[in-house]
């Protein structure tokens, strides 16, 4: 046995490169990093390739190792030439966000001493580290101290937190569950739809909210409906509402509907994912009133923060029912309640382990301070109005003014079906690749849309973006 025990160790201990083979190896990833950063802005936004990466099969896992040359060679070929470049300034799709190069480096710090930050015992410093970077949240959304949250992989399950301590705290169960009321738009996010059926509420009545011309909820229609239900004998418990859709950038007037909540004793729950650190700025502060009347926030990181992909929040008014919702000691576990200085994520999200996150948010803002943050925010709000000027001027109908980053248009060609048109306009556009835009559907019109919340897209972009949209309505109207 000890034979063989030996024999395995050799082999096992492959896995800890020696001094020289880490330096060898870091070298070859850091200029390759560097490489890639430094082409930044020559790379296209969005890239097109018929192979669609499919060469990385043709080395599938084995015994036998590679060397970092080739790896770093089948990720340049198949992964980071391919599809759409998150890290572009040019990425103006979707919501962006997301890369700043310090997070990268607090990622770097969390793998290598893999602290677990899911419990206070086993990673005291961690743990603090989040509850802080928590606190820091509440502070600027306006909740007591004594709320509480967790940092999360987005807003999916930022939602589903929320969703899910409201269910308890409403105590909907299977003797109300057919008639529980949920209140929310058409415009919410489908991250929402999904916790709803997740957390088992499906059953429940979903009322969708009449909307206004700007997709926002009409707030006087929604305590009509409250009021009916419980004239009806139903049981309405919780209201879902919007701080920036994904489609158009909406914010629902979410101080009428806190009101109404605390009236009518429903929870009231604002998805923030995209829009909620706009509140770091004037203009975000006052479009975001009300949102500190709220009982549950999401809000990410990896949007209005510019943080790499998984860095999402979720924020609890009640810190009591999050924990009565989401906390277990198991047996194995009972050394953990030695330390209970600090609440642990773990009992305040499904979640036991964790990558620690916090080290992604707090090296960066330890390093820059939050004016840069807040400076890009106001200057994302910024480019978004001088767009929503320029492309009017271009012949494009805008469906609404935006209220954030996200700003809908379509082009109306002398000619032919305007959906058509504008199905082979943003077609184009991504063909070409050098800035990524796509479309969505508002009142049944095929509409282009422009999210403005990279942290490298500048004047120039804009300048770019428009010069494209110019050029391609040119070429297709010929």
């Amino acid at each position: 046995m000890i034979h063989k025990l030996k024999e395995l160790e050799i082999i096992s201990r492959q896995l800890e490169p020696t001094a020289r083979q880490r330096k060898a190896t870091r070298k070859k990833v850091i200029s390759y990093s560097e490489d890639f950063l430094k082409q930044i802005e020559k790379l296209k936004a969005y890239e097109t390739k018929a192979d669609k990466g499919i060469a990385l099969l043709n080395s599938p896992i084995s015994e036998h190792p590679i060397n970092i040359v080739e790896a770093l060679n089948l990720i340049k070929q198949n992964v980071d030439s391919q599809g759409l470049n998150p890290a572009s300034g040019g990425h103006l799709g979707y919501i962006p966000g997301g890369g700043i190069y310090y997070s990268a480096l607090g990622d770097y710090l969390a793998d290598i001493t893999n602290r677990f930050a899911g419990i206070f015992f086993a990673s005291p410093g961690a743990v603090r580290m989040e509850n802080m970077l928590i606190a820091w949240m509440l502070k600027i959304l306006g909740y007591p101290r004594n709320a509480a949250g967790n940092l999360t992989s987005g807003g999916s399950i930022a939602n589903l937190i929320a969703i899910v301590t409201a269910r308890d705290a409403k105590e909907i169960n299977s003797k109300n569950i057919t008639k529980s009321v949920i209140y929310l738009s058409q415009q919410a996010h489908h991250s929402v739809q999904k916790a709803i059926r997740i957390a088992g509420l499906n059953e429940c009545i979903l009322r969708y909210i009449k909307l206004d011309s700007a997709y926002r909820i009409v707030a006087s229609e929604l305590e009509n409906l409250i009021k009916k239900d419980k004239k009806n004998g139903l049981n309405p418990c919780l209201i879902i509402a919007s701080a920036g859709t994904t489609d158009v950038g909406a914010i629902d007037p979410l101080n009428e509907i806190a009101n109404i909540a605390i009236r009518h004793k429903l929870w009231f729950h604002v998805d923030a994912a995209y829009g909620g650190f706009f509140i770091l700025t004037n203009e975000g502060k006052k479009k975001l009133t009300g949102i500190e009347k709220s009982d549950s926030i999401s809000i990410d990181p990896h949007k209005g923060l510019f943080l790499p992909y998984g860095s999402g929040a979720v924020l609890i008014k009640d810190i009591s029912q999050m924990k009565k919702s989401h906390s277990y000691l198991a047996n194995y576990m009972q050394d953990a309640l030695s330390s209970t200085d600090e609440y642990s994520p773990a009992d305040l999200s499904p979640e036991l382990t964790k990558h620690f996150r916090g080290l992604r948010l707090w090296l960066p803002l330890k390093l820059h301070g939050t004016k840069p943050f807040v400076a890009c925010l106001e200057e994302k709000l910024l480019l978004t109005k001088y767009f929503y000027q320029k492309i009017q001027k271009l012949g494009f109908e805008i469906e609404c003014e935006p209220e954030l980053s996200v700003v809908t248009y379509r082009y109306i060609p002398k000619k032919g079906d305007p959906d058509l048109f504008n199905k082979r306009l943003v077609e184009e556009v991504q063909k070409d690749g050098r800035v990524f835009i796509t479309s969505t559907m508002l009142n049944g019109k095929f509409t282009l849309r422009l999210a403005i919340l990279a942290f490298r897209t500048h004047l120039k972009t804009i300048n770019l973006t428009l010069k494209i949209l110019k050029e391609k309505v040119k070429l297709l109207e010929k």
